[in-house]
């Protein structure tokens, strides 16, 4: 885990190697390129790049027209902009049309860190969620980025991929086995099982290690796809552990913790915790410092699993 990477700048890589791969792909942005890293793009596919100002409803709305006429879309702005200013485009033109755009949608979460509380979307993946036929993705690392953009890219269909504007951990390989819809086991444990998604994956396995010095024996999953979710993995991992705690940089309503529990609560109900945003907005100021003041780090999740063992 010594390296690290921004999902977002891993986004903006693995686009120059879809770009030579697809000579369809057509990536647009909202005036942000700089920012989201599809500036790479730009510079080598200037005829494919489509920089529609600010203005994201109408980016969203020709995007939809573009992959009407057969091309794959990337459209790329920031979280809060993609998710909150654009949703009733995305739901109704993309959405309902089915149509093949991938929402790469960067800067979400707390770690926006000085942008502030207007910026820092804890809601993206809940309205994600909600959007019938829509994939949900929340990479943990660079790595695991690419390899997703790159099944996102290559299947017919809308996608919403959660991308951050930090530097985080590599734990996956530059060949990672990750697949859209599976969860991926990090590590075994028969005590407990977190769950985890996006950058909080790394802090989850953090989290173990402390647990493991405590004589508490922790499952880790990284649950990269929201929607469709693993329901199978997370089926057997209650079944055998027998207490979920699950771990995001969301809003604890409407994101991962909503999405286990509607499986569990209904297949394998279990004593459950959850850490996130809990309810309330952010506020200007360095990402660890704001990870640690809203309760988002490996030792909050650490306590939230005593908390759920009674420990």
């Amino acid at each position: 885990m010594a390296d690290k990477q921004a999902t977002r700048e891993a986004y903006g890589q693995v686009l120059l190697e879809l770009g030579e791969k697809y000579d369809n792909l057509v990536v647009m942005d909202a005036d942000l390129s700089g920012s989201t890293k599809t500036g790479v793009f730009k510079k080598a596919f200037p005829d494919r790049f489509f920089n529609m100002g600010i203005a994201e409803q109408d980016l969203m709305g020709a995007a939809a027209g573009l992959a009407s006429s057969g091309k794959i879309v990337c459209a790329s702005t920031f979280a809060m902009f993609a998710a909150g200013r654009a949703f009733e485009v995305i739901r109704n033109s993309i959405g309902y049309t089915h149509l093949n755009v991938k929402i790469c949608a960067t800067h979400a979460g707390i770690t926006v860190g000085p942008d502030g509380a207007s910026h820092q979307t804890f809601e993206d993946l809940a309205l994600m969620r909600t959007i019938p036929g829509m994939t949900v993705l929340n990479p943990s690392d660079g790595n695991s980025a690419k390899e997703l953009i790159r099944q996102a890219v290559a299947f017919d269909g809308p996608c919403y991929i959660r991308l951050g504007r930090a530097s985080v951990p590599q734990f996956y390989g530059e060949a990672p086995d990750i697949k859209i819809g599976r969860g991926n086991l990090l590590r075994e444990g028969k005590d407990v099982t977190i769950v985890a998604t996006g950058i909080l994956v790394s802090s989850a396995m953090e989290a173990a290690e402390s647990l493991k010095a405590d004589g508490i024996d922790a499952r880790v999953i990284d649950i990269h796809t929201l929607k469709p979710i693993d329901e199978e993995i997370l089926i057997r991992a209650a079944e055998e552990t027998g207490a979920v705690v699950t771990a995001e940089e969301h809003s604890v309503i409407g994101g991962l913790g909503s999405a286990a529990a509607e499986v569990l609560s209904a297949k394998a109900p279990v004593k459950m915790g959850f850490v996130g945003q809990l309810d309330t907005f952010g506020e200007s100021g360095e990402p660890d410092e704001l990870l640690a003041k809203y309760h988002m780090t490996a030792a909050d999740i650490t306590a939230k699993v005593k908390e759920v063992l009674g420990k």
